[in-house]
């Protein structure tokens, strides 16, 4: 059974997909539909698509997926972690600390990070912002069983969440 996340890779429901700077992708499905505003926007690599929550909990929150469905944390492979042809994040042209970004690899959850990083920059989120937690199963409060990250900013937050 699709995802909600799969169906807005696909297209079939409404999103707010953040694309090119200054722009985002209205996608409603076939009659018609709301669609959630955020601010500006980047260019996400193919492996990853960033857009709008649509009940959001802070004045910018979005969410990053991976296209190729990971359904949980818990279940990311080696193959999810390759950022570099030569390795992974922290290896290579791709080193955290080099000011070169890392390279994609086809399928990378390690990619939907650097790609709410710079999503976040782009948003104008300077002074910081949460990467919300992962829940991972139903003990964890999983509710949708494709892994993603939501990126919470554009106010001071509190410690603990919630």
């Amino acid at each position: 059974q699709p995802t909600i996340f799969s169906k807005i890779i696909a297209r079939s429901v409404p999103a707010t997909i953040l694309e090119v700077a200054g722009t985002a992708e209205r996608v409603s499905p076939p009659g018609g539909g709301n669609t959630h505003e955020c601010g500006a926007h980047l260019a996400p690599p193919r492996q990853c698509l960033v857009f709008c929550d649509v009940v959001p909990q802070t004045p910018i929150h979005f969410l990053v997926i991976p296209k190729r469905p990971i359904p949980r944390i818990s279940r990311v492979g080696p193959q999810d972690a390759e950022v570099s042809p030569g390795g992974s994040l922290g290896r290579g042209g791709g080193d955290m600390h080099s000011a070169d970004p890392p390279t994609p690899s086809s399928s990378s959850w390690s990619t939907c990070w650097l790609v709410a990083a710079r999503t976040a920059q782009a948003e104008g989120l300077a002074d910081g912002y949460r990467l919300a937690v992962i829940n991972d199963g139903n003990h964890g409060t999983q509710s949708i069983y494709h892994l993603h990250l939501h990126v919470l900013g554009g106010q001071q937050l509190g410690w603990p969440p919630g």
